[in-house]
C-alpha cells in the first residue's frame, strides 16, 4: 500500500477516508480513478489532489436558468401565504414563529462593501513577492496604488529601511520643518564655490529630501519611494556587519547634515553664526551643569539635540528625567570636606522640538553582545518642563528637599506596616490581625465529635474528585500527556462558546460543612471564665492593631498624594510640551523593525506610519505597542513639541488638510511642482498599462453543457442569456442538487394532494411544507457538533434574513431541478415549477442580489471545507498542509463575517488552530535550523519563509487578538534567542541575521502563501456528517475518522 496508507495503518477504512476527502475536494466520484491518483502520488493526499485539479475538471450538469416574475405572484394564493408555519395545523410551535419580512435596507447597500473577488493566478503555487500595494492573495488593483484624498502617504521599504521611514515621517509632519526643507535654496555662487566632499554630499541629500517631501505633499500615489535619498546615505551607513540602522544614530547624523546644509545659507549673510541656523533653532537647546567633584564646585553650559535617558530602574518618563537631571548628593556644606560628589542639570533653553532618546540597548559583558531592555516605561501626552528649568532652580530645590523628606517618612511608615503584616520570628510570617483572629477561632472551636462512616466516605470521595487526576496524567504515554497539556486553550475556547445549558453542569466548590468545622483543632478543656478572659483580651488587641494598621495606611496614602501633587503647582505648569511622535522598535538589539505613531493635528487623532501603511490609531494602541513590558516592541525615541509649535500647527491646519497641502504645493518652486506632475503622469501611465494587461486576460467562465442549453431553449428562454445569469443559475442549480434528497422527500409527501387536486396543488403543498420545515430548522439553537446551514442553502438564507423574493425563488428552483425526475409526479411538479420560474421577471427579483446570496453560500461551504480539511490534517500532524487550509479559511471567512455574524463560521475556532499550527511548525523549523545539518537547515528556512513568515504578516494585517500577538511573540523570541549562541558557527549566525529582519519586519518583502488545491464547495457530498465527526474529534481530542 502507499506511504500515506501505511502511515494510517493500511486498513480499508482509512483508505476510504482518503477517497472520501478526495471526492469532496475534487468533485470526482470515480473511486478507481481516485485510488490510481493516490497511488501515483505515493499516498500523499495534497499531491494527489493537486495532480487531479491541475487542469479544470468538467463542470457538472447545470440546472436551468429562468426569468420571470416573483414566486408569490405566480403561485396560487395559499402558496404565497406559505412562508410562515402559521397555516400548518400539524405544527405545534406555530405561535413562536413570526412571518419573514423583507430587509429594510437595499441589497446594494448591504453588500456593496464586499464585492472583492478572489482571483488567484497559477503562479501563486510558487513563491512570489508582493507587487506594488498588492492585497494578500489577490491581484493588485489601481485603488491599491492611489492615495485616498488627503490621506498621508506611506513610504516604501526598499530593504531594511524602516528606520528611515519612521524618522522622516515624524519630521515631515512638523509644518515648520517641512517648510524649511521645501524652501531650501542656495545662490549659484555658493553652489559653485562648494568644493568639499561633505558639503557636496549635504547639498545632494537636501535636494533629494526636497523632492521626497514634495512627493509626500502632492503625489497621487498611496506611498512614495525614498530610494534616491537613501542612495546618498548608503555610503555613510553602509556596513557589512550592520544591515539595519539604529534610529538614534541616523537621527544624530541627519540633524548634523541638515545643520551643515543650512549653515551654508546662513553664511551668505552671517558667516559662522550658528545661532541663526534654523535647524539649530528648531532642534537644539542648552543646559547648565552644576556640581561638586572632590570638594571642588564646577559649572558648564552644553548644547544638546537628542537628550539621552536611561530606562533601567525607572517607571515613567518623569522619573527618567529626574534621574538624568540629578546625580549623587549636592551638599555645598560638605564640599570643603572632599567627601561628596554630585551634580545637577538645568535646562537654560529648550528647543521647539524636544527629542528624548530612550536608551533601551545595553552591552552584556558576559555574553559579549548587545541586549535590548524590554522593561515598561510610561510617558504622558503632555509634559510640563518647568521643574527642569534653571529659572525655577530655587523653588525646585525646595520641593526636592521636601520630596526627599516625604519619601524618608514613607519608608519608615512602610517598615512599621510591614512589621504588622509580616509578623513572626521564623521563615513563615503572617499578618498579625489574622493571627489573632485564628487564635480566637481556635479557642471558640468545640472538641471534635465522631462522623458517621458513610458521610465520611462521601466527603472523602467529593474531595478526591476535586483534585487533579495526577496518577492518570503520569500513567499516560508521552504523546498523550503532551496532548493533554496543549488542550488548555481548546477547553477554554469551547467553554466560552458553549450554551448556558452546557455550562450549567459545572458546579462551584461547596461551602465548608459543619462536619468539616468540627474536625478542626480545638482546645481539649476550656472553662467559661478562661474563654471569656482570652476572648476579651484578643478581641481588644486585634481591634487596637487593626486601628494601627488603618492609621498607617492612611498616613502612607496622604504622603503618596502629597508626592503626586508636589509639582502640580500652577507656577510649574507654564511650559507644556505635547507628544508629537513616538518611534517604536520591535525585536532584539541587532535585528528588528521600526514604525512611528504621529499625532495628526487636523484630524485630532493618532496615526500609525508603518512603511507603506498609514492607518488610524489610538492612544490605547500606542500605549500597548510603545510602553514595553509585554512584547518585544517599545518606544525608542519620543518627540515632543512646544505649545507654540503645537498651536502654530493647529492654526495652519484649520480647514481641510487637502486645501492646506494644496497651498503648500502651489508655494513650491516651479522645478518641484514639475517633478510632482511628472510622477503623477507616470502613475497614470502605469495605470493604463495595468488596465491593458488586465484586458488581455480572458476570464475563465463555466459554460453550461449543450444539453442544458437545449432544455432551456425548449422552455422558451430568451436566445441571448447574459454571462451573469448563467453564473447565477449555475450556483443555484448546484445548491438545488445538494438538497435533492430533501426536495424529493417533500414531493413524496404530496401523493394525496396530487391524486385529489392535481399537480399545482401538490407543488403548493410541497412548497409550503418544505418552507416551514426549513424555517423551523433555521430557528433551532446550534450545537458545537451540528451546523444546520450545511444542510440546506435556505437555512443559511433564513438565518441571515435574506430578502423574501430570494428565499422563495431559491425554493422554487429546488422543485424545478431536472435531477428530480424519478417518477411521473416528480416530473409533473418539476415542469410546473419551471413554468412558474419562467414567468418571474427582472422587476420581480433583483438577479444581482440573488447571485450575491448564492455566491455567499458557496463561499460559506468553501470556508467550511477548508476548515474541516485543515482540522483533519492538523489532527493527523500534517501541520504544513493544515496551515495552508486554515489560513485560506480565515481569509475567506473574514469577508463573510463583515456582512453578519451568521454569514461565516466561528472565527475564533479557525484562529485557534491556525495559531496552534504555527506554533508547531515554528518548533519544527527552529529544531531543524539549530541541527546545523545543511539539509535540515535548508528545510527549516524553507518552512519559515514559505509558511510561518507570510502567515505572521497576514495576521498582523487584520485586527489581531492578544492570543495571536502572544503566539507571534513566542515564535519571534525563539529565533531571537539563537543570536550569539556559541554552539552555532558564523555561517549559521549570518543566515540567522538575514532571516530575523524579515521575521520581525511585518511590511518588507511579503510573500504570498501557496494556495491550497482547488475544491468544489457545492459538491453533493454530505458535509454535515463530516462536520459532526470533526467537531466530535476536537471535543474528544481523538483522531478524525469519517465514515
Amino acid at each position: 500500500m502507499t506511504a500515506e496508507l501505511r502511515a494510517r495503518g493500511g486498513g480499508g477504512e482509512d483508505c476510504q477516508v482518503l477517497l472520501n476527502q478526495m471526492k469532496e475536494i475534487t468533485g470526482i466520484q470515480d473511486s478507481a480513478f481516485l485510488l490510481a491518483a493516490l497511488k501515483a502520488a505515493d499516498g500523499d493526499l495534497m499531491e494527489a489532489v493537486t495532480f487531479l485539479t491541475e487542469d479544470p475538471a468538467p463542470e457538472p450538469a447545470q440546472g436551468p436558468a429562468w426569468e420571470g416574475s416573483t414566486v408569490s405572484k405566480q403561485l396560487p394564493q395559499d402558496v404565497s401565504a406559505a412562508p410562515t408555519p402559521h397555516n400548518q395545523d400539524n405544527l405545534c410551535t406555530a405561535n413562536t414563529v413570526r412571518p419573514l419580512e423583507s430587509p429594510k435596507t437595499p441589497a446594494a447597500e448591504r453588500d456593496a462593501a464586499e464585492r472583492a473577488q478572489d482571483s488567484h493566478s497559477a503562479e501563486n503555487k510558487n513563491r512570489s513577492k508582493r507587487k506594488r500595494c498588492e492585497v494578500w492573495g489577490e491581484n493588485p488593483k489601481q485603488n491599491d496604488w492611489r492615495r485616498a484624498g488627503d490621506w498621508p502617504v506611506g513610504m516604501k521599504n526598499i530593504g531594511n529601511t524602516c528606520w528611515f521611514s519612521a524618522v522622516i515621517q515624524s519630521l515631515f509632519q512638523l509644518p515648520e520643518f517641512r517648510r524649511l526643507v521645501l524652501g531650501y535654496s542656495l545662490p549659484q555662487n555658493v553652489l559653485e564655490s562648494c568644493c568639499s566632499h561633505t558639503g557636496k554630499r549635504n547639498i545632494a541629500f537636501m535636494q533629494e529630501l526636497q523632492c521626497l517631501f514634495a512627493l509626500m505633499l502632492g503625489t497621487w500615489r498611496k506611498f512614495v519611494d525614498p530610494s534616491a535619498a537613501l542612495e546618498v546615505l548608503r555610503d555613510v551607513f553602509r556596513s557589512s556587519e550592520q544591515p539595519q540602522q539604529d534610529v538614534s544614530e541616523f537621527t544624530h547624523k541627519l540633524l548634523d547634515w541638515l545643520e551643515d546644509a543650512f549653515q551654508l545659507t546662513v553664511n551668505v549673510t552671517n558667516s559662522g553664526d550658528k545661532s541663526e541656523n534654523p535647524m539649530v533653532q528648531l532642534f537644539y537647546g542648552t543646559f547648565l551643569t552644576e556640581g561638586v567633584h572632590e570638594g571642588n564646585t564646577f559649572s558648564k553650559i552644553e548644547t544638546f539635540g537628542q537628550y539621552p535617558l536611561q530606562v533601567n530602574g525607572y517607571r515613567n518618563l518623569t522619573e527618567c528625567l529626574e534621574g538624568a537631571m540629578v546625580e549623587g548628593e549636592m551638599d555645598e556644606a560638605a564640599a570643603s570636606q572632599s567627601v561628596k560628589y554630585g551634580q545637577e542639570r538645568w535646562f537654560t533653553k529648550l528647543p521647539p522640538v524636544l527629542t528624548f532618546e530612550l536608551s533601551r540597548f545595553e552591552f552584556n559583558q558576559s555574553l559579549g553582545q548587545p541586549e535590548k531592555i524590554h522593561t515598561k516605561l510610561e510617558f504622558p501626552q503632555t509634559m510640563y518642563m518647568d521643574r527642569y528649568l534653571y529659572c525655577n532652580k530655587d523653588l525646585i530645590q525646595m520641593k526636592r528637599e521636601e520630596m526627599k523628606r516625604l519619601k524618608e517618612k514613607m519608608v519608615t511608615l512602610q517598615q512599621k506596616l510591614e512589621r504588622y503584616m509580616q509578623y513572626g520570628s521564623g521563615p513563615a510570617r503572617f499578618p498579625l490581625p489574622d493571627m489573632l483572629q485564628y487564635v480566637l477561632e481556635f479557642i471558640a472551636t468545640k472538641p471534635a465529635v465522631a462522623v458517621p462512616s458513610a458521610q465520611s466516605s462521601q466527603t472523602t470521595l467529593q474531595h478526591s474528585q476535586a483534585k487533579p487526576h495526577v496518577l492518570d496524567v503520569l500513567s499516560q504515554p508521552n504523546g498523550i500527556q503532551e496532548r493533554t497539556d496543549t488542550r488548555t486553550e481548546e477547553e477554554a475556547f469551547f467553554v466560552a462558546n458553549s450554551s448556558p445549558q452546557q455550562n450549567s453542569s459545572v458546579e462551584l466548590q461547596a461551602p465548608v460543612s459543619a462536619a468539616e468545622l468540627s474536625e478542626r483543632p480545638a482546645p481539649h478543656v476550656v472553662s467559661e471564665e478562661e474563654l471569656n478572659l482570652v476572648q476579651t483580651c484578643l478581641q481588644r488587641w486585634r481591634n487596637e492593631i487593626e486601628q494601627d494598621v488603618q492609621d498607617l495606611k492612611e498616613s502612607i496614602a496622604r504622603i503618596n498624594l502629597s508626592i503626586e501633587q508636589m509639582y502640580c503647582d500652577p507656577l510649574l505648569q507654564q511650559v507644556p510640551y505635547h507628544l508629537h511622535a513616538v518611534l517604536v522598535h520591535e525585536g532584539q538589539a541587532n535585528a528588528g523593525h521600526y514604525w512611528a505613531f504621529i499625532y495628526d493635528q487636523p484630524r485630532k487623532r493618532w496615526l500609525k506610519y508603518n512603511d507603506i501603511s498609514v492607518t488610524e490609531s489610538s492612544w490605547e494602541e500606542l500605549e500597548r505597542e510603545s510602553f514595553g513590558g509585554l512584547r518585544n516592541a517599545s518606544a525608542y525615541c519620543l518627540m515632543y513639541i512646544s505649545d507654540q509649535v503645537s498651536r502654530a500647527g493647529a492654526d495652519e491646519d484649520e480647514g481641510p488638510e487637502a486645501r492646506q497641502f494644496q497651498k503648500e504645493v502651489e508655494a513650491l518652486s516651479p522645478e518641484l511642482r514639475h517633478y510632482i506632475q511628472e510622477d503623477n503622469w507616470r502613475l497614470e501611465q502605469e495605470a493604463e498599462e495595468w488596465d491593458e494587461e488586465q484586458s488581455c486576460k480572458i476570464p475563465q467562465m463555466e459554460p453550461a453543457p449543450t444539453s442544458e442549453l437545449q432544455d432551456l431553449s425548449s422552455e422558451s428562454e430568451p436566445e441571448q442569456s447574459s454571462v451573469c445569469e448563467q453564473s447565477v443559475h449555475s450556483l443555484s442549480s448546484e445548491h438545488a442538487r445538494i438538497a435533492k434528497e430533501q426536495t424529493a422527500k417533500a414531493i413524496a409527501n404530496t401523493a394525496d394532494a396530487y391524486e385529489k387536486n392535481g399537480v399545482e396543488a401538490a407543488l403548493c403543498k410541497a412548497f409550503r411544507e418544505e418552507y416551514s420545515r426549513l424555517y423551523l430548522l433555521s430557528k433551532e439553537t446550534p450545537t458545537p457538533q451540528n451546523d444546520a446551514r450545511l444542510q440546506h442553502v435556505l437555512i443559511y438564507f433564513l438565518q441571515n434574513n435574506a430578502p423574501q423574493q430570494v428565499v422563495e425563488r431559491t425554493l422554487l428552483e429546488q422543485f424545478a431541478d431536472k435531477n428530480l425526475s424519478y417518477d411521473e409526479r416528480s416530473i409533473s411538479i418539476m415542469k410546473v415549477a419551471r413554468a412558474k420560474l419562467s414567468e418571474i421577471g427582472p422587476e420581480d427579483v433583483d438577479m444581482e442580489e440573488y447571485k450575491r446570496w448564492h455566491e455567499d453560500y458557496s463561499l460559506f461551504r468553501k470556508v467550511s471545507i477548508y476548515l474541516l480539511t485543515g482540522l483533519e490534517l492538523y489532527q493527523n500532524r500534517k501541520y504544513q498542509e493544515s496551515l495552508t487550509y486554515l489560513v485560506y479559511a480565515y481569509q475567506s471567512n473574514t469577508k463573510l463575517l463583515l456582512k453578519g455574524t451568521n454569514r461565516g463560521v466561528s472565527e475564533s475556532l479557525i484562529a485557534l488552530y491556525r495559531r496552534k499550527c504555527l506554533l508547531k511548525l515554528n518548533e519544527v523549523a527552529a529544531s531543524l535550523f539549530v541541527s546545523c545539518e545543511e539539509a535540515h537547515v535548508s528545510e527549516g528556512v524553507s518552512i519559515l519563509n514559505e509558511l510561518i513568515i507570510p502567515c505572521m504578516h497576514l495576521m498582523n494585517n487584520f485586527e489581531i487578538s492578544k492570543e495571536d500577538l502572544d503566539a507571534i511573540e513566542v515564535m519571534r523570541n525563539r529565533w531571537c534567542s539563537y543570536l550569539g549562541r556559541e554552539d552555532m558557527d558564523a555561517k549559521l549566525q549570518m543566515k540567522l541575521g538575514e532571516l530575523l529582519p524579515r521575521l520581525l519586519d511585518g511590511s518588507t518583502e511579503v510573500i504570498v502563501l501557496k494556495e491550497p488545491p482547488k475544491i468544489r464547495p457545492n459538491s453533493p457530498y454530505d458535509l454535515c456528517s463530516r462536520f459532526a465527526a470533526v467537531m466530535e474529534s476536537i471535543h474528544g481530542a481523538s483522531a478524525v475518522t469519517v465514515k
